[in-house]
């Protein structure tokens, strides 16, 4: 499939929702960030020029990344510059725990709105759900009453955008079917070892942005810093492997949030304005062998013998 290429002018370093907001281009993801989480969000704000950061309650770092947006406010930056993504966990799905999931997430992060909250993944699991899950860890999903809820937030603008992550497209379809407010965006893992056409061209006829998780594969399942086409490419275009992958994304037209808790890789990262990927070499990117998700679901939705998910083609509706 021919990918569209898209290209942002160096002060165009975003994308317009639906709604009108703008999402910028590059955010700092803070997935297994742990202890560097603070550290990694004052840089990225402060020293690099983020404005985009990305969190979530299951990564048990919103209180870190809440100290260092309160510091960077401090410092002169404007809460209304910002633009915080959270999600919220598979626990928290029976639609009247939607709202105290929020609330909790802004208390964790010292604000008074989000810009973004995403369905974290479209399953229920028991509080004490195992990993693997037992039998019973899997519960039924509202997705039509946390959808209301979650549409409430932006009415009471908690929240200004709402979307999801995770998602197939049997399930998106199942969302747009009553869906009052649209989701605004689309969270999934993408980078050239998984592309994922299939729900970005989907998203795109339906006006739903997406942005790109992992972009730099994963050192335990892929890779992409160190593979040949990439380091090929950054060595031709004098730029490192890191910021191809993420320059790759943009020109997808999708914003993207690598993570880092080096300094210097967190300020390279975002350095992807002034310049473009070629069509030959963005081409090679986009026909890369060997496609395969990196983050999978398996530990925490299958169940190989009590199910409901025996399988991880099962997690995702056998669409892959």
């Amino acid at each position: 499939m021919a990918q569209q290429q898209l290209k942002l002018s160096r002060e165009e370093k975003g994308f317009k929702l639906r709604s009108g907001h703008s999402i910028p281009a590059v955010g700092l993801g803070t997935w297994r960030a742990g202890s560097q989480a603070s550290h990694s969000v004052f840089t990225a704000v402060l020293e690099a020029g983020y404005r985009h950061i990305d969190t979530a309650w299951q990564y048990g770092v919103q209180e870190e990344v809440g100290q260092s947006l309160q510091a960077a406010v401090k410092a002169g930056i404007e809460r209304k510059d910002l633009f915080i993504t959270s999600k919220i966990w598979c626990t928290e799905l029976p639609p009247d725990r939607v709202r105290p999931a929020l609330m909790n997430t802004l208390q964790e992060l010292k604000l008074d709105y989000l810009d973004l909250y995403l369905i974290h993944w479209p399953f229920h699991l028991r509080e004490s759900a195992g990993r693997p899950p037992k039998a019973g860890d899997i519960l039924e999903f509202d997705m039509e009453g946390v959808w209301r809820e979650m549409e409430k937030l932006v009415k009471d603008k908690l929240v200004r955008d709402i979307g999801i992550c995770n998602f197939t497209l049997k399930k998106l379809n199942k969302l747009l079917s009553f869906a009052q407010i649209m989701p605004s965006v689309c969270q999934m893992e993408m980078h050239p070892g998984w592309r994922n056409d299939k729900i970005l061209e989907a998203c795109k006829r339906n006006g739903i942005h997406v942005t790109a998780y992992s972009p730099l594969g994963s050192q335990e399942g892929r890779d992409l810093i160190h593979d040949p086409v990439v380091e090929k490419i950054a060595g031709k275009l004098n730029k490192s492997p890191g910021q191809v992958l993420v320059k790759w994304a943009i020109q997808r037209g999708t914003s993207v949030i690598p993570k880092s808790g080096n300094p210097d890789r967190i300020k390279e990262n975002i350095m992807v304005f002034d310049w473009e990927i070629p069509e030959q070499d963005f081409h090679a990117l986009c026909t890369i062998s060997d496609q395969k998700r990196v983050l999978d679901g398996e530990e925490l939705f299958v169940n190989k013998t009590e199910g409901p998910f025996r399988s991880v083609a099962e997690v995702w509706d056998h669409e892959d």
